[in-house]
């Protein structure tokens, strides 16, 4: 019976229908009222009621209002559905269209419906790609920066900087892996089972620099000794001595790498932080491993860089000897004097005012100053004497079977050369003079150290009497 009725239901009709219908309504108005004008006597009505104006106005009314409420209705659900498409249009993806209708309109407004989920359910997904996005990119950013750092260090490396400077600048990069607060570098010391730290970085690092650990003893010892890489996260469970070193150090999470050279250990590389529930990924371990390398290579380099200047005995710029092999062959020479009864004199020379030369005219006219110098000290020299430069304005005499006197002499010959070959110079500011010190074995000492301490202080004495003079 309901399917029956729904049947005849206008609800149930199409939209074209309802409005044939509500126009049908509203076209029958004018036809009673043309009707009631033509035949103003006649019963038209088939209820037998005999045609007047009240009764046409009331049928018309009746007539009017049942057209005017189902236009009204189609009217107000496509307002309706107009104002959500507009909230919907302006952002408002929550806003929900809900018809009951089973026409048209009906139809449209569970299609908007649809179609905003969809909307809906792409904008979210766009959001957590987004997202997703920003975390590749802060990644990549990340790589970015590490790989930076490594190339960084390798021009360190090249370039002959000194450890320390290359291990600082490690230690300042490997920062930037895992969210650290703290990086570490010990190395091993020459001859030693002590791994001393040599560079720390972060937070309350004072008191870390001054830590050293020995093979096999304590957390890191024993992980030196074993080769070992210690890594301390939410997934792994520390034991309670390295729950206690953790704490010494303020860390939570934590990696200890190895570092190698020559297949043997030379020192360890950590970092660490203090972030609960945190897990280093392989790419973290990945990038340590990279540093750890770089370090091992630095170490490398900076032993046989050791290595050669122990091997080198001449000064780069002048040619003459360093102040290494100065040292060792007037200690040899000191031993011969004292075997064979025998004298051995040492001078020591500076330039006067060298620090206000190099202030007027730069690094490059010092340079050719420093080279022309040393032609001159050169050329002063027989063949068992040996002369070198042992620091920035210092020249040094080893003179072999010379007494004191002998060395004063010779000191203030090349004094008086120095002078005279400098004079030529047309700037007076480029006149460059020299002082000197002379000492003897055994009369100023029976070392090495005795006799260019000796003659150090002399030259002191030179320098503080007017410079440009020999003392002995």
């Amino acid at each position: 019976m309901l399917k029956k009725t729904k049947g005849f239901s206008l609800a149930s009709r199409g939209l074209r229908a309802k409005l044939l219908v509500a126009i049908s309504l509203l076209s029958i108005i004018p036809i009673l009222i043309c009707l009631n004008i033509i035949f103003p006597s006649v019963e038209w009505l088939s209820f037998g009621i005999k045609g007047n104006v009240l009764w046409v106005t009331v049928i018309t009314a009746v007539i009017f209002l049942i057209g005017f409420f189902i236009l009204k209705e189609i009217v107000d659900h496509i307002v309706r559905i107009s104002n959500d498409a507009q909230m919907i249009a302006k952002g408002d993806l929550s806003r929900r269209i809900e018809s009951d209708r089973e026409d048209e309109i009906g139809d449209l407004g569970n299609a908007l419906d649809v179609l905003t989920k969809r909307i809906k359910g792409n904008m979210d997904e766009l959001k957590a790609y987004s997202e997703r996005t920003k975390e590749i990119n802060l990644e990549i950013h990340k790589r970015v920066v590490v790989l930076s750092s490594l190339l960084q260090i390798s021009n360190l490396i090249t370039q002959g900087t000194e450890l320390d400077q290359i291990l600082k600048a490690t230690a300042e990069k490997v920062m930037n892996i895992g969210n650290s607060k703290l990086c570490f570098l010990l190395l091993r010391q020459e001859g030693t089972d002590i791994l001393k730290m040599r560079s720390v970085h972060g937070v309350d690092t004072k008191e870390l620099l001054a830590i050293s650990v020995r093979l096999g003893e304590g957390v890191l010892g024993k992980l030196a000794l074993k080769n070992e890489r210690l890594i301390l996260d939410s997934d792994k469970k520390p034991s309670a001595e390295v729950d206690l070193w953790r704490k010494s150090f303020g860390l939570i999470n934590a990696v200890i790498t190895p570092i190698l050279s020559h297949g043997e250990i030379s020192g360890l590389l950590g970092i660490g932080n203090d972030l609960e529930n945190f897990v280093y990924n392989p790419e973290d371990i990945e990038m340590i491993d990279i540093f750890v390398k770089q370090v091992s290579i630095a170490v490398e380099d900076g032993f046989l860089h050791v290595k050669v200047e122990k091997l080198e005995i001449k000064d780069p710029l002048t040619g003459l000897y360093n102040e290494r092999y100065i040292q060792s062959r007037l200690d040899e020479e000191i031993k011969r004097a004292i075997l064979y009864q025998r004298p051995c004199a040492f001078i020591l020379f500076n330039i006067d005012d060298f620090r206000k030369f190099h202030t007027l005219f730069g690094e490059l006219a010092t340079e050719a100053a420093l080279k022309k110098m040393a032609v001159v000290f050169e050329e002063m020299a027989n063949e068992i004497d040996r002369v070198g430069r042992i620091g920035d304005n210092e020249f040094a005499y080893v003179l072999p079977e010379k007494n004191k006197r002998q060395a004063a002499e010779l000191a203030e010959e090349i004094r008086k050369k120095v002078e005279f070959v400098f004079a030529e110079d047309e700037d007076v500011r480029k006149h460059i003079t020299v002082s000197a010190g002379v000492s003897e074995n055994p009369i100023d000492g029976v070392t090495a150290q005795d006799l260019m301490g000796r003659a150090r202080q002399l030259l002191s004495e030179a320098k503080a009497h007017g410079k440009n003079q020999i003392k002995s």
